[in-house]
């Protein structure tokens, strides 16, 4: 798979674990954040991983930040992009599964490296479920939700 990841400087140390382990894990990744800068600011990423996302050049994205909180509401609010913060292995694979999330966000100063690689191990070895019903209802909600609030 083709996995887009980007930090800004308050996620810059954790992000080159991640590279590292998701590379070791057999996918390509497309560093969108290659150096650290003093003073970043996370929606400037964001758009990038939209735009890599949108070209079909990534599946799915890691996006760190300090909290993963602001990562997540810049990823948010570009189409295409469904973005969760995840402290816990739970949430980072039924996000996939249950709510077709493509973008992973992630606090670096929230968690640990072992922790981060236990949630992108998750977020990536899990698929939506598209074969329950309910699950696609609700995602087909959710896009109609943000095609009627373009």
């Amino acid at each position: 798979m083709h996995i887009a990841l980007a930090s800004d400087h308050g996620g810059f140390s954790l992000k080159n674990i991640i590279k590292e382990f998701v590379t070791s894990a057999g996918h390509s990744v497309i560093d969108l954040s290659k150096e650290v800068i003093r003073e970043d600011d996370y929606p400037d990423y964001a758009e990038k991983i939209g735009q890599v996302i949108a070209t079909g050049q990534a599946e799915r994205a890691i996006f760190i930040c300090g909290s993963g909180v602001g990562a997540s509401i810049a990823a948010n609010k570009i189409a295409g992009l469904y973005a969760g913060v995840c402290h816990d292995t739970y949430s980072a694979h039924q996000g996939v599964e249950h709510d077709n999330m493509n973008v992973l966000c992630l606090g670096a100063r929230v968690i640990g490296p072992e922790l981060a690689t236990e949630l992108v191990g998750a977020f990536l070895s899990a698929q939506f479920l598209s074969n329950v019903e309910r699950h696609v209802r609700r995602v087909t909600k959710i896009y109609n939700l943000e095609k009627s609030y373009r």
